[in-house]
């Protein structure tokens, strides 16, 4: 299973989110083990960035997304992904790039809390549990 990760669950991974860190913490451990599986979207880096740097810091904020980077991939989108994502009837213009990110990359699910905000999606969105689950 390919799984492309939501800004949502980095953040809630680096913030310690209650109750959702633990559970993204999972997932990226189980991902770990699987190369080849985990990707994110392009701008995905730039938002964790921009959302997690006020509380951690630029250093642990880098460091962060360099550790990540060591076993998941960045989605190979283009400007062919950009216009696909503005065709979605999706309301969120951010979701539906993750849309276009998961599409790039041939995944199968989107792991998300925000579910509902993909109910329009032609890709899957499930809950980190979900995909726990079905890994």
């Amino acid at each position: 299973m390919i799984v492309l990760i939501d800004t949502d669950i980095l953040v809630d991974l680096a913030l310690d989110r209650k109750p959702y860190g633990e559970t993204a913490g999972r997932l990226l451990d189980v991902l770990q083990t699987r190369p080849g599986t985990a990707y994110v979207a392009w701008h995905t880096l730039s938002n964790f960035y921009y959302l997690v740097v006020p509380a951690r810091g630029r250093d642990t904020s880098k460091a962060f997304l360099t550790d990540l980077v060591r076993f998941v991939e960045v989605a190979p989108t283009t400007t062919e992904s950009l216009r696909y994502a503005a065709k979605l009837y999706m309301k969120d213009f951010e979701d539906a790039m993750q849309v276009a990110a998961g599409m790039a990359c041939h995944a199968d699910v989107i792991a998300t809390r925000n579910v509902r905000d993909y109910a329009k999606a032609p890709l899957r969105a499930v809950t980190p549990r979900e995909v726990l689950n079905e890994l």
